[in-house]
């Protein structure tokens, strides 16, 4: 059995709900076959999640493990590939701390690719009838804090395992006053299970997933 950690957040700037969370759940109940999926909330907290997050990896001793963000606004299941060593928060985290221009790890390098063969879990989505890209920013929030910080522990002290980050559409009851994309949950976790299977491909796929801005 391959033992996964799925990651969500707890709601933030002001909300009720997370997707993240919401799917990580719904995942972890009815996982996809030949895997186990532990499930942990983390805290929309700069340093506090990345603690949270290696406590997990420690307890759950992964093969695999996928940390879920919400990204209100983007219209589709969006892989991240690349981390980046910046903390600089628009808005405050709930604790009210709001970095600016700090690194995640001091001294750590300037960025991490995700360890998934982000292609075939993008090519995954799609296929379970789902839209889905490869992301080549996580942002300089609470989710590219927790997607730096999982690939700097994993390539230090767990380099056979693997790890990445997703970032999730709005839940649908959380729009429902604006003219913005939204996935329900139950929609979102059938293509986690997707992604989740691609995820132990020894090797990744060799399609074009590039950008020209």
């Amino acid at each position: 059995m391959t033992r996964v950690l799925l990651t969500g957040f707890e709601p933030f700037d002001g909300a009720t709900l997370n997707p993240s969370w919401e799917v990580a759940r719904l995942v972890a109940d009815e996982p996809p076959a030949g895997m186990v999926v532990t499930p942990v909330r983390l805290s929309c907290v700069f340093g506090q999640a990345a603690g949270e997050l290696r406590a997990a990896v420690r307890g759950s001793d992964p093969d695999v493990v996928v940390c879920l963000g919400q990204a209100t606004g983007r219209p589709d299941i969006s892989i991240e590939r690349i981390a980046v060593n910046i903390d600089d928060a628009r808005i405050p985290d709930n604790s009210g701390r709001q970095p600016i221009d700090r690194p995640v790890v001091p001294g750590g390098p300037a960025a991490y690719f995700a360890t998934l063969p982000v292609k075939a879990c993008v090519a995954a989505v799609r296929e379970a009838g789902l839209p889905s890209s490869l992301s080549h920013s996580a942002g300089t929030f609470v989710c590219n804090h927790v997607f730096y910080a999982l690939m700097h522990l994993l390539a230090t002290e767990r380099p056979t395992a693997r790890g990445g980050f997703v970032h999730l559409p709005a839940l649908p009851e959380q729009v429902l006053d604006r003219a913005q994309p939204s996935l329900p949950a139950a929609t979102a976790a059938h293509a986690l299970r997707a992604l989740l299977t691609a995820s132990a491909r020894p090797t990744d796929l060799r399609t074009p997933e590039g950008t020209t801005h």
